[in-house]
């Protein structure tokens, strides 16, 4: 399936629905510190509910820490600086959505560091700045599932 990495996450209950998302959907979550949050928060548990023991979930102690676990496999940037929509590319099982924390996004760096095929943003009415974290996450994910013809689901 696929994985979702919340790069410096900052509002616990984005994480938690990203947990359920995961589980309900058979992806795997990254997170990548520094976390605006303990791994423990209440409002992260609250939002994640009994989900979080079902979770598959890998903290890593920084970019460079997670991008080496990916090391071969497509990363896709989830940005508003994208000129792609995230309804483009041909998603394949394995491919991994990297998102960036609620208040700034992904940093520049990064963003660049990947190829512009491999860089998508979700469409918005112009007035619009971003979306929240988590439902950003689901309509990529679902996306990219719903290319795959829902493999493993119900």
């Amino acid at each position: 399936m696929f994985d979702i990495v919340l790069y410096e996450p900052e509002i616990p209950p984005n994480t938690g629905n990203a947990v359920r998302l995961a589980v309900n959907t058979g992806a795997r979550l990254h997170l990548v510190k520094p976390l605006g949050f303990s791994i423990s928060h209440k409002q992260l548990e609250r939002a994640g509910m009994d989900y979080r023991e079902f979770a598959d979930v890998t903290v890593h102690d920084d970019w460079p820490a997670c991008v080496t676990h990916f090391a071969g496999r497509r990363l896709f940037a989830a940005t508003t600086r994208a000129t792609q929509r995230h309804d483009q590319p041909a998603y394949r099982e394995n491919d991994v959505f990297v998102f960036g924390p609620e208040s700034r996004g992904l940093p520049q760096a990064l963003i660049d560091a990947l190829p512009a095929e491999q860089r998508i943003r979700l469409p918005m009415c112009t007035a619009a700045r971003s979306l929240n974290l988590s439902n950003a996450v689901a309509v990529v994910v679902y996306e990219a599932w719903r290319q795959l013809g829902f493999a493993g689901g119900t």
